[in-house]
């Protein structure tokens, strides 16, 4: 199981950040969009997967959801031959497309990592869930920055994917979903601990994430003028530090989350306020690798905190309304700095992102700084 699930997080997860780190790039310098345009692209496609998340993955039983997830690994492929014969107008309809089959993809995932009964299993297992995903964040960015190099072709980087697309296909099917014969969703769901939690800690980090998915390459262009693919190599430091920091957090999980959330916020802060005034792109790389230690942790201890404080009947629900919520953040951030670009630039408007993380690390620390789920057990 514990393989399976490795690879399958790998090649998804890898397949995921290209598109959504490649669309905004793909509709600036291939089809002439504006930020403001780009960004809105970038927003359809975590429009479409919040719906998926929130709406159509939580209401399947196990058996259609398990069917819908081996589709979508299928429609996946097709989606990405799709992007490389794509036009200013097919864009706007494939996109929408693509993020409804990531919304079915992604949060079973998840469930199927934290399913065991055993929590301390779970929790590693959980752990390794994290780890394949920074795994995936670095080979994915690895071949892009190599095709992009190599060709110079934004649509060829689609293509060069799909081989990764097809190994997720042809093992989609040996997934476990859970046999749960009443799972739990809607509203009541949402009052659950685990659920609060974990919104309140991702939202630290993944408001400044949303904007580096869609604009990074296009901020490293145009602040120290190289060339898209040293622009894009952005996200490699980037991911490395995120993979080393997860690979520690399977080996030796966190029993106490307190301090290591603390810390992370802490990073978060400091890291994003001197990315925007980094005075060369090498400072810059630097400050983006000192960035991925709090993308490595914070997710994990999130799903850590899902899976300590919900049952398996309230699992699939709880999952696919976190991520759903990162949909909503991914999909707003993104057409935010867009507009806040065109009057004070991309730089500017990534550090007002200060103010949401913030905000959202006080009302946190506040209100669960005692609390049994974040403390030591």
């Amino acid at each position: 199981m514990a393989i399976t699930l490795a690879l399958i997080t790998i090649t998804s997860r890898a397949t995921n950040n290209m598109v959504t780190t490649t669309l905004t790039p793909l509709g600036k310098y291939v089809f002439g969009l504006t930020n403001l345009m780009a960004g809105l692209l970038e927003s359809l496609i975590y429009i479409s997967t919040f719906i998926s998340t929130s709406y159509l993955n939580p209401r399947m039983n196990a058996r259609v959801r398990r069917n819908a997830f081996i589709a979508s690994n299928l429609a996946i492929v097709i989606i990405l031959v799709l992007y490389y014969f794509s036009n200013a107008e097919l864009i706007w309809l494939i996109t929408p497309l693509a993020g409804i089959s990531f919304g079915l993809i992604l949060p079973n995932l998840i469930t199927s990592a934290s399913l065991v009964k055993d929590k301390k299993t779970a929790e590693r297992l959980l752990g390794l869930y994290s780890t394949s995903l920074s795994i995936s964040l670095i080979i994915g960015p690895s071949l892009e920055t190599y095709i992009l190099h190599l060709t110079g072709s934004y649509k060829m980087v689609f293509l060069a994917f799909t081989p990764l697309a097809l190994i997720g296909a042809g093992i989609a099917w040996t997934i476990k979903f859970p046999n749960v014969k009443r799972e739990k969703y809607g509203l009541s769901v949402l009052k659950n601990k685990g659920f609060i939690t974990s919104v309140l800690s991702i939202t630290t980090y993944n408001v400044p994430f949303a904007a580096f998915t869609a604009f990074l390459t296009i901020y490293a262009i145009e602040k120290f003028h190289v060339s898209s693919a040293i622009g894009y190599s952005s996200y490699i430091p980037f991911f490395v530090l995120s993979f080393l920091t997860r690979s520690f957090m399977t080996i030796r999980p966190f029993n106490s989350l307190k301090y290591p959330l603390l810390i992370s916020i802490i990073i978060t802060a400091f890291g994003l306020g001197f990315m925007v005034f980094a005075p060369s792109f090498m400072s810059f790389l630097i400050m983006m690798a000192l960035l991925g230690i709090p993308h490595g942790s914070i997710f994990p201890m999130s799903t850590v905190m899902i899976a300590r404080a919900t049952t398996q009947e309230e699992r699939n629900a709880v999952n696919s309304y976190f991520l759903a919520y990162n949909n909503i953040l991914f999909t707003s951030i993104p057409a935010i700095i867009g507009f806040l670009s065109g009057f004070i630039g991309l730089g500017y408007s990534m550090l007002l992102l200060e103010i949401p993380v913030i905000v959202s690390a006080v009302i946190f620390f506040v209100k669960y700084w005692s609390d049994p789920i974040i403390n030591r057990r």
